[in-house]
């Protein structure tokens, strides 16, 4: 079947082929294909790179990276370049006011006046004598740095505390621009702030702690921090160098060690269910004289008192004798197809030997990626920030009687605002509120925030897809190259990166642009379910939970197909769709092997994670905790604040590298799966259709190529 499927798809094809370039690339292989999509993803680039722009021309980042006084002026630009930071006079009514400018203000903005100051407040008190005469010059009792700018200190009469800060809740604290209150601060706290009316519980508390003393100094342990990795940073770099070479070692020495390693693994799984089996059954044997039985103690959350029962070890017995039989008379009927995945991992380890570059383009992906990520987050930024800001007349104190006509909508210019025009409400502001959303551009912005998203997701599917067509090129190449390695084309993998974007881009395109709706069908149902969760009832928690769980086996599965696309569309240069059902029924016609072969590989791959990580991370522990110590360096242990940092950070660097390398190989073994099925249906070892996988494999099959027998014969 499998001969007459490949004469009724390709009859004239000929040896030549099968030993060019990238292997089997038979007729379609150097055609553009999927060109449609291409045209579309290309016009969506374009379409994002616009949004881009305009988000550039009418976004104004400076309101997330400065703060905005009362007034809408940045803090730290123009007029206050030299007070980049911000106060709250009364910062408790931002967490207490609960009047009808919470509507109205929709979280921009806190009901208080707000300056820019140089330095935040160090002193509770803010006025410069805390008793005065009446008809004192505020400019003898005020702190100008603490007062609104436009303010006249000179004038004969004492000023509202509105505009003039008299005392600071708190010694204050900056951050992100904001003087904030500093919790950590232990002295001269009033104590009329012990229990300030509106304030939940928990602030109490912390109010509470400050003035016992048991707080923490968050900037303090900060410091500390990097301090530890400006002392330790070379250390660091060379723990994750020595984690690239194990990975590297580990990786290249499979070849020769794959056999003993997963024959090893598989004795050890039997051995511990052995092991089991037999601890079971010496439980059941010492428990055969208690009379408690399950019916006698019922149910009860001690578990220690199920496993002094009789039956719960003959339960463990049983369950561990059918497992261990399953897994005897697995590797029974399938060890010809755990040998075939040896044989396959090994061929892994020596293709990426003859190919090192293949380990360096992950980051290659990872550049691209941060290329993606910081595109999108600087248009959602100018997105966010676009359109003229809006003022309005606000009412700081809407308590008073006399304010109660301000209601926040009407518009104002701060300015050209001056309280006297509202003589009844002394407490009257002209305050920021938000972003002009009259115009087109802002009536269309919650589109454009969707585009964003969308185009995100299509190009970092793209990318991503783009990685593994590029490698499965390069590993093809390597496959059905007759004579290894002097059979291998140059520059393989720049041979595979550059088909891919000539030939290939609207098959990538495509495929890309499927897993994309699958992604953001999960965010629209993500998004439902987070703003109808207050009213959900338990019917709609679980269908909508089936939901999710449906969609992430969905996009699963969809990667599954499109990673075999991408090899098939790599190794024949056919569009996506072909390429897809072809790899799907493929693997389908071989789902045992492909099962071995994905269990084998993803065993070692495991153990080698976990050497990678666990050594490295435990070397990194003795040295930076001093239990090693290197002769003549000058680096020390006991001047690491928290040695623990640089372990963490050695750590996962650890395993972000082995990751990175891991997958390489992951689909360097998919890559030539896929080709050696590919070999096994459409050769039969004919001088005109030669097999072109390794002799191991062969001897395996009990399989091999005339022309060779009819060479050694000749010899």
């Amino acid at each position: 079947m499998a001969k007459k499927r490949q004469e009724e798809e390709n009859p004239n094809s000929e040896y030549g082929e099968l030993t060019s370039a990238v292997g089997v690339l038979r007729g379609s292989a150097f055609r553009c294909t999927d060109i449609i999509c291409c045209i579309l993803f290309l016009l969506v680039i374009i379409g994002y790179i616009v949004v881009g722009v305009l988000a550039w021309i009418y976004g104004d980042p400076r309101d997330i990276l400065y703060a905005r006084n009362s007034t809408g002026w940045f803090c730290g630009v123009g007029p206050n370049k030299d007070r980049p930071n911000l106060l709250y006079f009364d910062i408790l009514k931002c967490a207490t006011s609960v009047n009808v400018m919470a509507s109205v203000l929709n979280g921009f903005q806190c009901p208080t006046t707000q300056v820019c100051v140089k330095e935040c407040p160090s002193d509770f008190w803010a006025v410069k004598i805390q008793s005065y005469l009446p008809g004192e010059k505020p400019a003898n009792v005020f702190n100008p740095n603490y007062c609104v700018p436009s303010l006249n200190l000179n004038s004969s009469n004492l000023v509202s505390y509105k505009w003039c800060l008299k005392e600071s809740i708190l010694v204050t604290l900056l951050v992100l621009g904001r003087c904030f209150p500093d919790i950590t601060a232990l002295g001269n706290i009033p104590l009329y702030f012990a229990n300030v009316p509106g304030l939940p519980a928990s602030v109490n508390d912390t109010v509470a702690l400050i003035k016992n003393g048991t707080g923490f100094n968050a900037k303090d342990i900060a410091t500390r921090i990097f301090a530890d990795f400006a002392s330790s940073w070379p250390w660091i770099i060379l723990g994750l160098v020595i984690a690239m070479l194990v990975s590297l070692l580990f990786l290249l020495l499979l070849r020769f060690t794959a056999p003993v390693m997963v024959w090893v693994l598989i004795i050890g799984v039997l051995a511990a269910g052995a092991y089991g089996i037999w601890h079971c059954a010496w439980e059941y044997i010492n428990y055969k004289q208690n009379s408690a039985t399950i019916t006698t103690i019922g149910f009860t959350t001690n578990f220690q008192s199920y496993l002094e029962v009789q039956e719960t070890w003959l339960a463990f017995l049983i369950i561990l004798c059918i497992v261990e039989g399953i897994l005897l008379l697995t590797l029974i009927f399938l060890r010809t197809r755990i040998l075939i995945a040896i044989a396959l991992i090994q061929e892994s380890s020596k293709a990426i030997s003859y190919m090192m570059s293949t380990l360096l383009y992950p980051v290659v992906t990872f550049v691209l990626l941060v290329v993606c990520v910081a595109y999108w987050g600087a248009t959602a930024l100018y997105l966010a920030t676009s359109g003229s800001p809006t003022y309005k007349v606000v009412a700081l104190n809407s308590t008073m009687n006399d304010c109660s006509s301000i209601d926040g909508t009407k518009n104002c210019d701060p300015l050209n605002f001056t309280s006297s025009d509202y003589p009844n409400c002394p407490s009257a502001s002209c305050i920021f509120i938000n972003y002009n959303s009259t115009d087109t551009f802002r009536k269309n912005l919650q589109y454009l925030h969707i585009y964003n998203v969308v185009a995100f997701l299509w190009c970092v599917n793209f990318v991503i897809a783009l990685g593994q067509c590029t490698l499965a090129g390069a590993f093809a190449s390597y496959y059905w190259a007759f004579e290894k390695p002097s059979g291998i084309p140059m520059f393989p993998l720049f041979g595979g990166f550059i088909r891919s974007l000539r030939y290939h881009l609207g098959s990538l395109a495509f495929g890309a642009l499927i897993l994309t709706l699958v992604q953001i069908m999960r965010l629209i149902l993500e998004y439902i379910d987070q703003k109808t969760r207050g009213s959900q009832n338990s019917c709609v928690r679980f269908i909508l939970c089936c939901l999710k769980c449906c969609l992430w086996c969905l996009e699963k599965f969809i990667k599954f197909i499109n990673r075999n696309a991408y090899i098939m569309i790599a190794i024949y240069g056919k569009n996506f769709c072909v390429s897809a059902k072809n790899a799907f029924q493929l693997l389908m016609r071989n789902v045992i092997r492909v099962v071995v072969l994905d269990k084998v590989t993803d065993l070692l791959l495991f153990f080698g994670k976990l050497m990678v990580v666990g050594g490295v991370g435990v070397l990194s522990f003795f040295f930076f905790s001093g239990r090693i110590k290197l002769p003549g360096s000058s680096f020390r242990s006991e001047n690491l604040n928290y040695y623990w940092m640089p372990i963490i950070t050695v750590a996962l660097g650890s395993y972000l590298i082995a990751h990175g390398f891991f997958s390489v190989y992951n689909m360097c073994v998919d890559t030539l799966f896929l080709c050696f099925l590919e070999d096994l249906e459409r050769n039969d070892g004919s001088a005109e259709r030669p097999y072109f996988m390794s002799k191991g494999l062969m001897k395996i099959l009990n399989k091999s190529n005339k022309i060779q027998k009819k060479q050694k014969a000749k010899d």
